[in-house]
């Protein structure tokens, strides 16, 4: 008797869920964390929370000016930003790899299964 092996787009299917699944929960962990931190020093100065735009223009014009002036500290920083959105990696990925199994669903409901097609009528 011949074994059975696992079809490689139901794999697909589950390791795109998985990873899908895997990418949100980290993410939204991390955000929720940072969620935390946002709150607890909005709440105990509320005074600094009317300097924030103030705060971002400068935060901008620094980014510009290292970005003028040093390139590789510019692109370290930018680097560890990225570094921080790992997790969207994973979604990305996850979508990716359940394209095929949406697609095919969405292409059957589209086709009639069954039904003739325009031209033959």
């Amino acid at each position: 008797m011949p074994a059975k092996r696992s079809s490689p787009s139901g794999l697909k299917s589950i390791t795109g869920a998985t990873l899908l699944v895997l990418g949100f929960l980290i993410l939204f962990v991390n955000l929720d964390a940072v969620t935390g931190q946002i709150t607890s020093s909005a709440g105990t100065a509320g005074a600094q929370t009317t300097g924030m735009l103030p705060a971002l223009i400068l935060a901008a014009i620094h980014a510009f000016q290292a970005y003028v002036f040093d390139h590789s500290g510019f692109f370290s920083g930018l680097l560890q930003l990225l570094v921080s959105f790992w997790p969207v990696i994973l979604i990305i990925i996850g979508a990716v790899l359940l394209r095929d199994a949406f697609w095919g669903k969405l292409g059957a409901y589209q086709c009639g299964s069954g039904s003739p097609a325009m031209g033959d009528q």
